[in-house]
């Protein structure tokens, strides 16, 4: 790169931190979740407003496809969402305990798969002939319309929770442990609509023999035998891994857990959940102590650079004026909204968890966020869905999470609990406060 290349580059990036910044603590005055302002930064400085308003410098700003602006950022990016997602595994707690089992399978069944299954079923007997793209048939049209009302955002959630404090709770690891393992399977739903939308019955059979199996096991070692051997590593290690070394120690554990599943094709959100969850002891977490100081530099610089960043180029890449549909929108974010939550609170319900926090679980599972934009990109641009239900299912990703967050923060003012555990600043094993949040 040129010297001029790395000033734009590094142009960029102050903007875009500046303003997700700046547009961040807005939306948190106005009693909104952070990232919220920071989407919305991204979309006052993407292709929507600025690239309409200054098309050249819009295009400066964000580069163009394949330059190295565009390419550092999307780095950036990546690495927001990577430390992201290893703050948050290190920092939840009792995710899939014996506890939680109960409650996740419930909700796996009755307010994952249910809904699911009712999406495609009602979509196949409505007009749909209307969203669907050039290249995608009913079948992968049904098959992106039921995952999208069944998907929740771990990135999103994991944020929301980040900022009100919360990620240490219960409430937290069952809503974060039930998503990882449905996120699962309907990313593997995504990947056989794109199969059908190809006609490709060989790569369908494909997917279904290997990919979704590698994941699964993949997200098994990583919960059960990952932290167990990493135990005996930092049992053995004792000292050598010196206050000053830890935090290099738990950079390169990240990459090395994301660089493993990234060979695998394993969704990245995974590998650097579960870094973050083997480094401090896993299910126990008896290391999360010993690490303390490491994670708590690796979060401030993370959300005082590349997560803001992150979220700012998720609104970056937003331009909802093409095809845009109200009816179709309403219908959408209305009828899934309902459904899901509905269904999760009756799952929650069934798990013996009390009316009001039921409503709870069922609002924050409904967070569709970051998995909702990328499903939405995917089937638009493998040609299974038309612009005006696109821009239906980014709209609903960004409007439940937003809901999500507004929604459980009143919770916490309001009562200090979820699920009868003490929640806030103010109570016994809150984490530290960090001036990130």
């Amino acid at each position: 790169m040129t010297g001029p290349q790395i000033a734009q580059v590094l142009v960029s990036l102050a903007v875009l931190i500046g303003a997700a910044h700046v547009v961040g603590w807005g939306a948190v005055r106005l009693r909104q979740p952070r990232f919220v302002g920071e989407i919305l930064a991204g979309v006052l400085l993407g292709p929507f407003v600025l690239g309409r308003v200054a098309p050249s410098v819009g295009s400066a700003l964000l580069g163009r496809s394949g330059d190295p602006t565009s390419l550092v950022l999307e780095f950036a990016s990546w690495l927001g969402l990577l430390l992201l997602m290893f703050v948050s595994g290190a920092a939840v707690r009792g995710v899939l305990a014996p506890e939680q089992r109960r409650a996740t399978v419930w909700i796996l069944s009755l307010g994952t798969a249910v809904p699911f299954a009712i999406a495609l079923g009602v979509g196949g007997v409505l007009p749909l002939d209307d969203l669907q793209g050039p290249r995608g048939g009913e079948a992968a049209l049904l098959v992106v319309i039921a995952t999208a009302a069944a998907v929740t955002s771990i990135p999103v959630i994991s944020r929301i929770f980040f900022d009100l404090k919360i990620l240490h709770t219960r409430f937290a690891s069952l809503i974060l442990g039930t998503a990882m393992l449905e996120d699962v399977a309907l990313f593997g739903a995504l990947a056989v609509a794109t199969a059908l939308a190809r006609g490709d019955d060989g790569g369908l059979a494909v997917e279904l023999a290997t990919h979704i199996p590698v994941t699964v096991a993949y997200l098994v070692i990583g919960l059960l035998v990952a932290p167990r051997l990493l135990d005996r590593v930092h049992d053995f290690c004792g000292d050598t891994l010196a206050r000053r070394v830890r935090p290099a120690y738990a950079m390169v554990l990240l990459f090395g857990y994301v660089g493993v599943g990234g060979l695998l094709e394993v969704n990245v959100v995974f590998g650097s959940f579960l870094a973050g969850f083997g480094l401090v002891g896993g299910f126990g977490g008896r290391h999360r102590d010993r690490f303390a100081g490491a994670l708590d530099s690796v979060s401030r610089i993370g959300f005082a650079t590349f997560i803001p960043v992150y979220f700012a180029l998720v609104g970056a890449r937003l331009d909802l004026g093409v095809g845009f549909s109200l009816p179709v929108l309403l219908a959408f974010l209305v009828g899934s909204s309902l459904l899901r939550i509905s269904f999760v609170t009756a799952a929650s319900r069934l798990a013996a968890i009390s009316p009001r926090d039921a409503v709870d679980v069922g609002i924050a599972m409904n967070a569709r966020g970051g998995p909702g934009i990328v499903l939405a990109t995917v089937a638009f641009e493998a040609g299974i869905i038309a612009p005006s239900l696109f821009s239906a299912l980014v709209i609903t990703a960004i409007a439940t999470s937003q809901v999500a967050g507004w929604w459980l923060g009143r919770a916490i003012r309001d009562r200090g609990e979820l699920l009868g555990e003490p929640v806030g600043m103010g109570n016994p094993g809150s984490p530290k406060s960090s001036s990130s949040t």
